[in-house]
């Protein structure tokens, strides 16, 4: 087992004989390694996290500490970290509370950069990106394929559907509907992430009908919920559909809406 000898794992830890421990590591008691996983240094991982295949972690990370809430009372909580994740220097993830069900789950494949934050609760899909200095709070749940630009925050309770991009020093305080652009110091919806469509190879007639949808979500007549029920009976397209479900999945939530 490639364990550095000055780092620190408390009896009880579970590490793979596969993964990589740096020098001046400290790995708790309830702490598990999945294969290939890599601390390079000086990463503290405490809790009851589990850190799955391959998943990288940089120096100064501090992963599955307890949550930032004041209602936090010890209560038994844990932290799922997925696998080949990449966990830049300065990260902090914090496991789950009572009230929030009592876990943070973080996906596959996606991309933590310097000094981010995944707050108690929260949900994070596959391949998203969140970038320097950025913060999710408790309570969200972040959707597969989203990119959170820098210095951006993500409100307590928010969903960022799939496919979405915020941009970077936006503060998002409602719901942002899949493949959204959302900018500005209080975000607003600027429209469709038209790049990441065209890079995940989304056919034109799709991105044709996701801008149509958008003019009708921006400029139709009636309320935002009614436009969204007209898109409903009126599209053929999945992608469409998919913004149509997130919208009506919950009729008490709030949106970002095009300005």
């Amino acid at each position: 087992m490639p364990i550095h000898p000055s780092a620190v794992i408390e009896e009880g830890a579970q590490v793979d004989p596969s993964a990589i421990v740096g020098p001046f590591c400290v790995i708790g008691p309830q702490v598990q390694l999945g294969a290939n996983v890599e601390l390079k240094s000086h990463v503290v991982v405490s809790g009851q996290t589990s850190v799955g295949a391959d998943t990288v972690i940089f120096p100064f990370a501090v992963i599955g500490e307890i949550p930032q809430d004041l209602k936090f009372k010890g209560e038994t909580s844990r932290l799922e970290i997925g696998a080949r994740n990449r966990i830049r220097e300065h990260v902090t993830m914090n496991c789950g509370t009572e009230g929030g069900g009592g876990v943070t789950r973080v996906g596959d494949d996606c991309l933590f950069m310097a000094g981010c934050h995944i707050a108690h609760d929260s949900t994070i899909g596959n391949r998203v990106v969140v970038v320097n200095n950025a913060a999710v709070a408790g309570h969200c749940i972040i959707e597969d394929e989203v990119i959170i630009g820098g210095l951006s925050g993500i409100h307590q309770w928010v969903r960022v559907g799939r496919g979405a991009i915020i941009g970077a020093i936006t503060m998002v305080t409602h719901d942002v509907i899949p493949y959204g652009l959302v900018q500005g110091p209080r975000g607003h919806l600027d429209g469709l992430n038209l790049v990441g469509l065209k890079r995940r190879g989304v056919e034109r007639r799709d991105i044709t009908a996701l801008r149509a949808a958008f003019q009708m979500l921006a400029q139709g007549e009636g309320t935002f919920h009614d436009r969204t029920v007209r898109l409903r009976d009126e599209t053929e397209s999945d992608y469409v559909r998919e913004i149509v479900d997130f919208v009506l999945a919950d009729a008490g939530r709030q949106f970002l809406t095009p300005k």
